[in-house]
């Protein structure tokens, strides 16, 4: 989607809204400029208004493929930690003592000040579409996004103002330096209706590739039902904020209202189907699938305005997509003998999936990998997703840069040859049989027999090296037979927001709470034969031909619950950015990530350390953005009293 006027169209929204607009981040990547230029009458005009619409779109990329807002959603979960080169950023986000979430943290940033602006944007189309004659349909575009958005916000924050400036769910055009939080049932009610809206009057198909339709909107009605369910039954008593009542006995009709909607998707899928295979789904040839209902876009033509990613080198800020970047370890420092002797670089940086620019900013805990954990050696076994999720082989590729060498040297003596695996990630059933003394000393690797490449088994993920998200990779098509020039840039892969294949998991979750429980594993089975089918190997560069979808639906348990569905979702999700929501909606986060393992920060260290993190009920919810509150013209107990309760000095 073209996005040419994309700051003049951000501008219009920043300057609407009195709310803060800084994502915190090493960039104030929302400050766009001329704000004074901004004039009302831009949303009367039929142009306008359709440039309005596709800075709806735009705006995704201020925050999917930031990997600053990734972290927030990530780090401290079931899924990561942060890794050995991270930063307070990150640190805060674990909560394991090395770092704190105050108002001033990048946690606590996340997507305010981009969300704010754009669900004014939204108001002005809504308002102003239909007297400059623009259809219900494309009305209906805005209505989805405002409730997108508020969506997003009353998850992170509870209430958040549905008044801007000029009355709730009004236009504002003036600087306002006031504020009030709406209660959560308030802000939900205006969800449910936006999105209502647009479910009614949605097209079947989208209007241009990437464009929300009717099953788009049903998608985030239905979770948003799901979410409010969890809300108004607060199994766990997490307090809420603004407070007030919960009516716990109507959670049941917001259960079922997600399950009917999940269901009718599914049996009116539209455009959409789930891919054949889990690979088919995240490999980079095969963007803007079928399942995939919604991205943040990107190109590698860089005048579509995607940031950062035709140079050699990104800037680390949105609108970029850089977030593959802080799942990748650096993997560039293995050091390797070629026949001479000499040192090489036997795996270097490379534009390909599942390689791509080191930052070590965030690791995978070692639990996940482990006896118990949701990649445990019996689903590795027979689940495709662990293959087509993590890089766990890395393939030699100094001939892509010049180098003549015909082999390295490789484990137990081996020769390594261009293209072939020189470390790989094993199952922790295997760590027996591997001898790490007297192999690659540098990098701790080991070596075992039958394998020319060097080793470590899962059971020893360390905040140094680990395997890396291989589905959120870079790839481009002009390296042209190289490593690829602009390597180091963001990625230009659409960044994956919505997709067909949680429809199932929604519905199942909610068939859980409402003791459906056929029903449950019966859609939870559709997504675990599918696992089962491979057709290509990742971790070999090869095809691969295997059905074990027979033996997913079997290990199946005859009882589905909550924490199975979170396992499935964490498995089909992983590293995504779903994973604090989900937590955070079903209220496990403290059950599922107070304690966790990993090997420490050095190169050789092997064993593992049991970290604690404190999570506290009140954490449930963000602190809202300290930028925010200076920003408003209140009394200082006015601000004391904006602040989410856990956040008060």
């Amino acid at each position: 989607m073209k996005t040419k006027s994309l700051k003049y169209i951000l501008a219009a929204g920043l300057v609407c809204c009195g709310l803060s607009t800084t994502m915190t981040s090493c960039n104030d990547v929302l400050d766009e400029q001329p704000r004074s230029n901004f004039d009302p009458t831009f949303f009367t005009d039929p142009k306008g208004i359709e440039g309005g619409l596709t800075s709806l779109y735009a705006h995704l990329r201020y925050f999917y493929g930031n990997g600053y807002y990734l972290n927030t959603l990530e780090t401290g979960t079931d899924e990561y930690t942060y890794a050995q080169s991270a930063d307070g950023n990150f640190k805060d986000a674990d909560l394991s003592g090395v770092g704190s979430v105050t108002p001033t943290s990048t946690v606590a940033g996340g997507a305010w000040g981009t969300l704010f602006a754009n669900i004014n944007t939204a108001s002005g189309i809504i308002e102003n579409g239909a007297a400059a004659g623009i259809s219900d349909a494309l009305l209906a575009e805005a209505y989805f996004f405002r409730a997108f958005d508020y969506f997003i916000l009353v998850q992170t924050y509870g209430g958040v103002p549905l008044d801007l400036g000029a009355g709730e769910l009004k236009f504002n055009t003036s600087t306002i330096r006031t504020s009030v939080r709406n209660t959560v049932p308030e802000v939900y009610k205006a969800i449910f209706s936006d999105l209502e809206k647009a479910v009614a009057d949605l097209p079947e198909n989208p209007r241009l590739t990437g464009t929300v339709s009717k099953n788009v909107a049903r998608l985030y009605l239905s979770k948003a039902y799901l979410t409010y369910a969890w809300w108004l039954e607060n199994p766990n008593n997490i307090p809420t904020y603004p407070e007030c009542s919960r009516e716990s006995g109507q959670a049941q009709s917001y259960y079922q209202k997600a399950y009917d909607m999940a269901t009718q998707a599914i049996n009116n899928p539209g455009p959409y189907k789930l891919q054949p295979t889990f690979y088919d789904v995240n490999v980079a040839t095969n963007d803007r699938n079928s399942e995939i209902m919604l991205y943040a876009d990107h190109d590698e033509d860089e005048k579509y305005g995607n940031g950062g990613v035709g140079y050699g080198w990104g800037s680390g800020g949105s609108p970029e997509n850089f977030a593959y970047w802080m799942e990748t370890w650096n993997y560039t420092e293995m050091i390797a003998k070629d026949p001479s002797g000499n040192n090489i670089n036997p795996v270097q940086r490379e534009a390909v999936q599942g390689l791509g620019r080191p930052w070590t900013r965030m690791a995978p805990i070692a639990d996940a990998f482990m006896e118990g954990g949701v990649w445990e050696d019996a689903v590795k076994a027979i689940d495709s997703r662990y293959d087509a999720t993590f890089t766990l082989s890395y393939f030699t590729n100094w001939d892509k840069s010049g180098g003549n060498a015909a082999y390295v040297v490789g484990a137990n003596g081996s020769q390594i040859k261009p293209g072939e695996s020189y470390f790989s990630w094993v199952p922790e059933s295997e760590d027996s049989k591997i001898n790490y003394t007297g192999a690659d000393g540098k990098l701790g690797f080991g070596e075992m027999a039958g394998h020319n490449d060097f080793v470590v088994a899962v059971n020893h993920i360390s905040r140094k090296k680990y395997p890396c998200n291989w589905k959120i990779g870079i790839y481009r098509t002009d390296n042209d037979g190289g490593l690829g020039s602009k390597v180091n840039g963001g990625s230009p892969r659409p960044w994956n927001i919505a997709k067909f294949s949680e429809f199932y998991l929604i519905g199942a979750e909610a068939a859980v709470k409402l003791n459906k429980n056929t029903e449950a594993r019966n859609l939870v089975n559709v997504l675990r034969e599918r696992a089962g089918k491979q057709t290509y190997c990742v971790n070999k560069r090869a095809p691969q031909t295997a059905d074990f979808s027979a033996e997913m639906v079997a290990a199946t348990p005859a009882t589905i619950t909550i924490d199975f569905i979170l396992d499935e979702r964490s498995r089909e999700f992983w590293g995504e950015g779903y994973r604090w929501f989900d937590l955070v909606r079903t209220q496990k986060w403290a059950e599922r990530a107070t304690v966790y393992h990993i090997a420490g920060s050095g190169y050789t260290d092997k064993d593992l350390q049991e970290v604690k993190r404190d999570i506290p009920a009140g954490y449930y919810l963000r602190p809202i953005p300290q930028g925010q509150l200076e920003g408003m013209e209140m009394t200082d107990e006015e601000k004391a009293n904006y602040q989410n309760p856990a956040y008060r000095n």
